[in-house]
């Protein structure tokens, strides 16, 4: 639960520091000043019980300052959220472990979000808080920060509305500069609303991309990218000629998504090995096994190596270390959370081998299967490689093209597993015949289910199955 207050902590424009505040606190209060220093004791939403008291919400705080805009610049009036809690407020140890004044503090980020003002209304309204707490949520417990050019699949309107704002994008706050505190750097992530289509845009493109026409459109956004939650159109029905921008950078530099989390499942066709009983045999179709905590690592680091478009694609190895940073790419839709509770190790990760298939099946839910072309055209067919992680158990499905270095999948076995871990490597040419046969997954409205794609001189089959399937005790 929270409450509505106004700042007792902010202190005075004048006072460099107040010793009633702690440090952290303290220099994010700096940065809100020199953007807003007539508003000292700005309203805030406060957890009542904090996190490190046993609270459900990571935020101590949500301050909202209300902004005049820049008429020059066709910037309107809007709210502006900033979050106090993804960084290290205390140094103390009480929420994050105190690393030093040089590197990150807590996540090394906190939430922004700007909010169109409507006509007349005198006070910011509180529901953005609730929706920077879901996201802090998030982040706390999968452990999973996030960066610029993100995607938010929430699938629900921001605000409980009837508007077409469901999803979210993540970008640098035009405004808020970072800041360095005592227990390290803190920089400002602007949460940006956006439809639908222009989150399927983002998917197949990049986020980045879709932010800087969201720039140029003032009514989807403007410089200072505001959220309008009235916004009726998309920007590409504002401007049609923005679909075509989207069409060729898509052709031109792929999709930097290199994975997902989804309701996904995958089954050994193959006729099962001699030596079926030795533990280190896994079976994922009639015995799923959980993925140990070092696989679960290197598939973070193979989605966070998926931004690095520049770079030769490569798949660390199997003993790869734990990134400082987590994947940048996966994202939580508003019920699931991406980092299944029992991820960790109950095999010892020594005694999982890594066994070649013959034959295998792929399952998807619809959502998750719509996505198969975008992996197929912007991904592979680019030289990259694309992850599904299970939301549901711990299964990851990673396919990968023949430019991907450090797979254990190879052009002579081009299916193989490791534990519960399955990765599938595609030719351009099955790729290109993969891409016809399913296309009918571009018109996802259309599909009925249940849906089976088969290339047996492959050995390969993928079905699109509702829903329930996924949520049975099998899978």
């Amino acid at each position: 639960m929270a409450e509505l207050r106004s700042s007792p902590a902010a202190g005075t424009p004048s006072l460099p520091f107040n010793p009633l505040v702690p440090p952290g606190l303290q220099a994010i209060y700096g940065e809100c000043r020199r953007l807003y220093p007539e508003q000292p004791n700005p309203l805030q939403v406060t957890a009542i019980v904090k996190y490190w008291l046993g609270g459900p919400d990571p935020l101590d705080y949500v301050s909202m300052y209300r902004s005049l805009g820049s008429p020059t610049m066709s910037v309107p009036e809007h709210w502006h959220y900033v979050s106090f809690g993804l960084s290290d407020l205390y140094g103390d140890n009480r929420v994050h472990e105190f690393t030093g004044p040089e590197g990150l503090s807590g996540f090394g980020f906190e939430l922004t979000f700007r909010l169109k003002r409507e006509a007349g209304e005198s006070a910011p309204p509180t529901w953005p808080a609730e929706l920077m707490q879901g996201l802090a949520r998030y982040v706390f417990q999968s452990e999973n920060t996030f960066c610029s050019g993100d995607h938010v699949s929430w699938h629900s309107p921001l605000d409980n509305s009837e508007s077409r704002i469901q999803h979210m994008l993540l970008t640098e706050d035009p405004q808020m500069q970072p800041v360095r505190t005592p227990f390290g750097m803190v920089s400002f992530l602007q949460i940006v609303g956006v439809c639908t289509e222009e989150l399927h845009a983002a998917q197949q493109w990049n986020g980045q991309g879709i932010l800087e026409l969201l720039r140029t459109v003032p009514v989807a956004g403007g410089p200072w990218l505001i959220t309008d939650m009235r916004r009726g159109e998309t920007i590409f029905e504002i401007d049609p000629h923005l679909q075509e921008r989207v069409d060729k950078g898509i052709e031109t530099d792929g999709s930097n998504l290199s994975g997902v989390s989804a309701k996904c499942a995958w089954d050994d066709l193959s006729r099962p090995p001699d030596d079926e009983d030795d533990s280190r045999s896994i079976c994922i179709g009639t015995q799923p096994r959980r993925l140990s905590g070092k696989d679960t690592e290197q598939i973070r680091e193979t989605l966070r190596r998926g931004l690095e478009i520049n770079t030769k694609p490569v798949l660390p190895p199997i003993t790869g270390q734990r990134p400082n940073g987590m994947n940048h790419d996966r994202v939580p839709s508003r019920k699931d959370s991406l980092e299944s509770e029992s991820s960790t190790a109950i095999i010892p990760h020594e005694l999982i081998r890594t066994r070649q298939l013959e034959s295998v099946h792929l399952k998807f839910n619809q959502e998750s299967g719509t996505l198969i072309p975008l992996c197929l055209r912007g991904r592979l067919l680019h030289g990259r490689h694309f992850t599904y992680k299970s939301i549901t158990g711990d299964t990851a499905i990673t396919f990968v093209s023949t430019g991907v270095e450090g797979a254990f999948a190879t052009e002579e076995h081009p299916y193989a597993a490791h534990g519960p871990w399955l990765q599938i490597l595609l030719t351009e040419e099955l790729v290109e015949k993969m891409l016809e046969d399913l296309d009918d997954l571009t018109s996802p409205e259309e599909l009925k289910l249940p849906k089976e794609y088969s290339w047996p001189e492959k050995k390969l089959k993928i079905s699109i199955l509702p829903d329930t399937v996924f949520d049975s005790p099998l899978h």
